[in-house]
């Protein structure tokens, strides 16, 4: 082989060798390309079915059923259990038309007022609409105040006999700051336009007359949740001097004093009740960013910045 012969053997495999590198390259870079597309793919979906908008479940059954949503923690705006998502469930149930009946599954001890009676005026709206969809309402653990409030808008309350129901009071809460302020040495500098605007605030003293105002608005409220329950439970409220102090009883004591109509499960109302065996959950789910926000504290770092006076039916 001379020299020329052997130059050329020589560059032709160099060039083999570089051209095979460059492919093989390629080849890589596609991968790549496509492995981080399908992760790109698969990181979007997992966002999109935690923040809520993928909504497995309702409505997913062709076949007759038991539409149920549940009502758990505190009835507040913004929780999981708000007038806005329990509202929208409701009404996603009630127009499904494989919907034999609507169960309002609850275990809460109360909450907002105006939340509780949002949910009961939209469930007493929705009943006059689809007529010949009964409503329920099954008690887990508890079922007081606000929860209470919402429940006696139902056809029937069934309960367990350890369930605790009633808690038909309401209060209006807060903090007094004033002696550790003294402690501290701290001088409270409130500036005001209205004689009222600094009412219950927690960095001042209470004033007797801002008191006896407070009590007079939380009693107006309380007949107003008192009037729900009388309307709700007709005849079958046997009322007691104690009904409407803010006691609880037992689900077993409640049936007798016409708080609740019997014992039953979510299954057992489902199969005996509504006779429709299958249950669909119709449910709204708190999004990743809520869940988020009470991990973190941020609800109850609001209300703290808030200062007194939450109003709560408990």
């Amino acid at each position: 082989m001379n020299d020329t012969t052997e130059s050329n053997w020589e560059r032709k495999t160099i060039e083999k060798l570089a051209y095979a590198a460059l492919e093989e390259q390629k080849r890589t870079r596609r991968w790549g390309i496509l492995f981080k597309i399908l992760t790109f793919g698969y990181l979007i979906f997992v966002l999109v079915a935690a923040m809520g908008w993928l909504r497995h479940g309702v409505g997913a059954s062709s076949a007759q059923h038991t539409a149920v949503i549940e009502i758990r923690g505190v009835i507040a705006d913004g929780a999981e259990a708000s007038a806005d998502k329990i509202i929208d469930g409701l009404r996603a149930a009630f127009k499904d038309t494989k919907t034999q009946g609507v169960v309002l599954r609850i275990n809460s001890p109360g909450g907002s007022p105006v939340q509780a009676g949002q949910i009961n005026d939209e469930i007493k709206r929705l009943r006059a609409k689809y007529p010949k969809i009964p409503l329920y309402a099954v008690v887990d653990d508890v079922c007081a105040s606000g929860g209470y409030y919402i429940a006696v808008a139902a056809d029937k309350i069934f309960v367990d006999k350890a369930s605790l129901i009633g808690s038909i009071g309401v209060l209006m809460d807060g903090f007094g700051f004033t002696g550790t302020m003294e402690k501290l040495g701290v001088e409270r500098r409130l500036i005001t336009a209205g004689a009222n605007k600094g009412m219950l605030d927690p960095f001042s003293p209470l004033d007797p007359k801002h008191a006896e105002y407070a009590k007079q608005m939380i009693a107006q409220i309380h007949q107003q949740f008192i009037n729900v329950v009388r309307s709700g439970r007709g005849q079958r409220l046997k009322e007691t001097p104690d009904m409407f102090t803010g006691l609880i009883w037992s689900g077993e004591e409640g049936i007798k004093l016409g708080l609740a109509d019997g014992l039953g499960s979510m299954d057992y109302v489902a199969r005996e009740v509504i006779k429709a065996e299958e249950v669909v959950d119709y449910s709204t789910h708190e999004s990743l960013p809520e869940r988020l926000a009470k991990r973190f504290g941020i609800g109850a770092a609001s209300a703290l910045l808030n200062g007194g006076g939450a109003l709560h039916l408990k």
